[in-house]
């Protein structure tokens, strides 16, 4: 009986080491990507760069601005004590998730929606804005709502949220409405001018930055979208930084200048 005691607690402890062991190990990988950035000394963040604020470059000066690098350059500055400390790279919503799979990139901050689905892949901060999909067309067109979209063609960005929801949305009023997926923004945008789609979709606040004399944005609005900031799944420890430093930024009021200061509803 004392044998069979002593071979069930060396079984116990063994079987608490290598469960420590284990989480010891999680904690130390989670704090040691951490130590890659602070080793390498930039942060590198994906963001869009034909959004205008949020991600924009000027073509003049090459110069990227907006919410989000705003946002992006508070935590730089948490984790590498200089806001610019941040190396930036393009994404658009096809390839955003695929550079941070690939470890190309740390985080993205990138007009990305936070979905049930995608929560699955990513690790997601807290939502730091919300908006709703909105439609641009053509003034010369005469549509006023989304029920004069029926039987036309929509251009929407690949992998992004606004198609899923559209047809959701088409399907409960009983319109039968057509896709073309495009790439970029700018791609959609000169679709809708040049006749190839009806009415470019997407999130309201990203659609602001391409209105112009000709066009204007319907007031229909579907579907919340909430933005988060994406990171790896396993990077936790980066996670976390990120999403202290929303919290921050949030209740210390910061957010809501950075809101303003960009002209965001």
């Amino acid at each position: 009986m004392k044998k069979l005691i002593t071979i069930s607690a060396l079984i116990l402890t063994l079987v608490l080491t290598l469960t420590l062991a284990g989480c010891s190990s999680k904690t130390s990988s989670a704090s040691d990507e951490i130590q890659k950035i602070k080793d390498r000394g930039t942060l590198k963040v994906g963001v869009k760069v034909d959004v205008p604020k949020f991600g924009y470059k000027d073509p003049a000066t090459g110069k990227i601005s907006g919410f989000e690098i705003d946002i992006a350059k508070a935590i730089a500055k948490k984790i590498l004590g200089d806001e610019n400390k941040v190396e930036f790279q393009a994404v658009t919503a096809k390839t955003r998730g695929p550079l941070l799979d690939s470890g190309e990139i740390d985080m993205v901050a990138a007009t990305f929606t936070i979905t049930e689905e995608r929560k699955k892949s990513y690790n997601f901060s807290d939502s730091y804005f919300t908006d709703g999909v909105g439609l641009l067309v053509k003034k010369a067109s005469g549509f006023k709502s989304f029920k004069d979209l029926d039987g036309k063609t929509i251009g929407v960005a690949q992998s992004a949220t606004t198609k899923k929801a559209l047809q959701a949305e088409a399907d409960k009023q009983g319109l039968k409405i057509k896709f073309s997926e495009f790439a970029s923004y700018p791609e959609i945008k000169t679709a809708l001018t040049s006749g190839r789609v009806d009415c470019f979709s997407v999130d309201g606040a990203i659609l602001a930055g391409y209105l112009d004399d000709n066009t204007t944005i319907l007031s229909d609005k579907f579907s919340p979208q909430e933005y988060g900031i994406a990171s790896k799944k396993t990077n936790t420890a980066l996670a976390k930084a990120i999403n202290d430093t929303i919290t921050e930024l949030r209740n210390s009021g910061d957010l809501q200048k950075l809101v303003e200061k960009w002209g965001l509803k």
